[in-house]
């Protein structure tokens, strides 16, 4: 069930459930919490878990004209003080693994551990920021449906178009439900965020990065061989994944999580 909050004059959606240790879930760009369904229901079998709607997606308002991935981790961090949860581990797919890196970098102290999926730490690049201003106009156009008709199934494997159809399907749906208005504050939040490669070097909290091999917006050869990670991050691979690997591979994503969990849990014991 949807619930909602209100912070500074705009609402906030989210989900709620289960009990104990809290896990955080932000979707990616074009997403909303419902693309966590079935992944949250099994994680909330070990924890509470908490999936908000990203500013401007889902069911949430927008903060501004042009977002800042500052601007939207800060609203996080009022979320989870005005819920009065203290420390979480925050898991961050695609934009919102950017969210949750800054996160990391404003407030260090809300995190027991934090996770990148089919996400990573650096800016974008001139190629890349051209894309998001192409999305940008074509948003302006009236030509969102095209971006999610594209990009959405170039988020999965194409291995696995096949075998996830309704779920492709679904994605869509959820994308072009997003508001013009969302899609391009968020737009500008993605393109103009900083690197914060080094940040996550010299990171003292348990990090997890979860890639996918076959995806088609991250390069994980490129990735893997230049992401430098500190002792207390652990990188791990999922062989059959796009940038999907929730869905494409759930079973073996919520255990590489929950292992990693565990194992952190043992750690700070």
């Amino acid at each position: 069930m949807k619930k909602r909050l209100l912070l500074n004059r705009r609402k906030i959606t989210y989900a709620d459930v289960g009990t104990g240790k809290v896990i955080i879930l932000l979707h990616g760009y074009l997403e909303s919490i419902e693309v966590w369904n079935n992944f949250s229901s099994e994680l909330s079998k070990s924890f509470r878990v908490v999936c908000f709607d990203i500013p401007g997606h889902g069911d949430s308002e927008i903060l501004s004209e042009k977002h800042s991935i500052q601007q939207i981790a800060s609203i996080i961090y009022d979320c989870l003080n005005t819920l009065n949860i203290d420390k979480v581990f925050m898991i961050g797919h695609s934009m919102g693994g950017y969210i949750t890196l800054m996160f990391h970098k404003l407030f260090p102290e809300k995190l027991f551990g934090f996770s990148l999926l089919h996400s990573h730490p650096y800016s974008d690049n001139k190629t890349t920021v051209k894309k998001r201003l192409r999305e940008i106009e074509l948003v302006k156009d009236g030509k969102k449906d095209l971006i999610a008709k594209v990009n959405i199934p170039n988020a999965f494997a194409t291995s696995n178009l096949g075998k996830f159809k309704t779920e492709v399907k679904k994605t869509i749906e959820i994308a072009l439900q997003t508001s013009e208005n969302g899609i391009i504050a968020n737009l500008h939040a993605m393109m103009n965020r900083p690197d914060l490669s080094e940040s996550l070097k010299k990171t003292e909290i348990p990090f997890l990065y979860i890639a996918g091999k076959n995806d088609n917006y991250i390069d994980f050869e490129k990735v893997a061989s230049k992401i430098q990670l500190s002792k207390e991050s652990k990188f791990c691979t999922l062989d059959n994944s796009g940038h999907m690997g929730f869905i494409e591979e759930m079973e073996e994503s919520v255990k590489i999580i929950l292992d990693f969990i565990k194992q952190t849990a043992n750690q700070l014991s």
